[in-house]
């Protein structure tokens, strides 16, 4: 069984930088292709960034673009999320999530194309 654990989140100041990291665990875990995602009070899931399974080509949402990076490191099975020049309009509940499909040059977008999900971590952004 696939797991996913997130960390990092907590409360930043508008303008800084935040780092949240996402360990997968489990059979095959490490082929996964992965992603984060959002979701603020009364809104839907929103896509942040997603990191293909092989060659970790990247692509992240319109709300982050050019703030934030992708990344991952296969010997510690961790894919990493840094936001820079936060903004209160990026307090949500991040979740990352893994793809099982063989996604090995593409970068899954839609929730719909994840299989696992992490429980979350809060990222909150004072203005």
């Amino acid at each position: 069984q696939v797991q996913l654990v997130e960390s990092g989140g907590g409360l930043v100041q508008a303008g800084g930088s935040l780092r949240l990291s996402c360990v997968v665990s489990g059979r095959a875990a490490s082929t996964y292709a992965r992603g984060w995602f959002r979701q603020a009070p009364g809104k839907e899931r929103e896509f942040v960034a997603s990191i293909s399974r092989r060659v970790s080509n990247a692509q992240s949402g319109d709300s982050v673009k050019g703030r934030s990076t992708i990344s991952r490191d296969k010997d510690k099975n961790t894919v990493y999320l840094q936001i820079d020049r936060l903004k209160p309009e990026d307090t949500a509940v991040y979740y990352c999530a893994g793809a099982s499909a063989p996604f090995d040059l593409y970068t899954p977008i839609s929730s719909s194309q994840f299989d696992v999900w992490g429980q979350g971590t809060q990222v909150t952004v004072s203005s």
